[in-house]
């Protein structure tokens, strides 16, 4: 059998179905065809495999050893090709919408505006994704994306969103006399453009922390650790709240522009350009970025 070519599909969806009934005529019932279709299709699959596959037992059917083996490993290989078309099926939800963020504004700026998203489009069914890999528009099924630097795919339109900046960041009852310890990511240290800033402005205070991930940044902030070098984006939630404050007598860094970018012209659905017209009005009424490009 090793040299031999692979059974029909339709021959093992049948067997399967066989098998797992115990009959020739409920599997027939099962798979709409006729109980002779599925005689002959076991039939074909015995011969092509050598070996018997079923043995009568009154009015059905019951395993021989091959038929056995057989059966688990058709059995596993059927399950995992439905799992796959079920999720798939997730997938076919017209509710749904993709969008791919940078973590840092995902946590500090995206997702304290669901709610608000929710509300202007009730139907709405956010996927929100983190994994920046995940970049290419309809090619990875990424409906919008947020980048910090333009996709420059072709037809793909992409505007301005967002401006954010490096910003020194403290509990809002803070001792401003004290000389506070530092906190900041381990990439901005080693960072050429960064690096030399926070070295200039920061270098004579203690470092108290130092993290790889920016939301584990944010939530000593807000632990009173210290003065952390955030993203401002990444803080804007709880600087809007008040659980911190930003410290304005420190400097801060110009981050740039983040971008956002949907397909050119019409949208695989009409909510997906309807929620990229929303994030672009909660930018503009935030104040932090207005694009002039329409």
């Amino acid at each position: 059998m090793s040299n031999a070519r692979l059974p029909s599909f339709k021959f093992l969806i049948g067997f399967e179905a066989a098998a797992r009934l115990g009959n020739y005529s409920r599997a027939a019932e099962e798979l709409h065809v006729s109980q002779s279709a599925i005689s002959h299709q076991i039939a074909q699959l015995e011969q092509q495999v050598g070996q018997p596959l079923f043995r009568r037992k009154g009015r059905g059917v019951e395993l021989t050893v091959a038929g056995g083996l057989l059966l688990d490993s058709v059995g596993k290989s059927l399950e995992q090709i439905r799992h796959g078309l079920h999720r798939i099926e997730t997938y076919m939800d017209d509710r749904l919408v993709t969008l791919v963020c940078p973590a840092p504004v995902a946590h500090g700026w995206l997702q304290p505006r669901i709610d608000r998203l929710l509300q202007a489009h009730p139907d709405l069914c956010p996927i929100v994704s983190v994994d920046e890999s995940a970049r290419f528009i309809d090619e990875l099924d990424v409906d919008i994306a947020i980048t910090r630097e333009p996709l420059q795919q072709p037809d793909v339109f992409e505007v301005p969103l967002l401006s954010d900046e490096l910003v020194a960041v403290g509990l809002p009852d803070a001792d401003t006399d004290a000389t506070p310890g530092l906190l900041c990511l381990e990439a901005d240290l080693t960072s050429d453009r960064i690096g030399p800033f926070i070295r200039e402005h920061f270098g004579p205070l203690r470092k108290a922390a130092i993290y790889d991930d920016p939301r584990l940044l944010l939530d000593a902030a807000l632990r009173g650790r210290g003065l952390a070098l955030v993203s401002r984006l990444l803080a804007d939630d709880a600087l809007r709240s008040g659980r911190l404050r930003h410290l304005a007598a420190w400097p801060s860094l110009s981050l740039g522009s983040l971008w956002i970018s949907r397909t050119q012209g019409p949208s695989r659905l009409p909510l997906v350009r309807e929620v990229f017209d929303s994030l672009r009005a909660f930018a503009r009424e935030d104040g932090h970025f207005m694009s002039q490009i329409d």
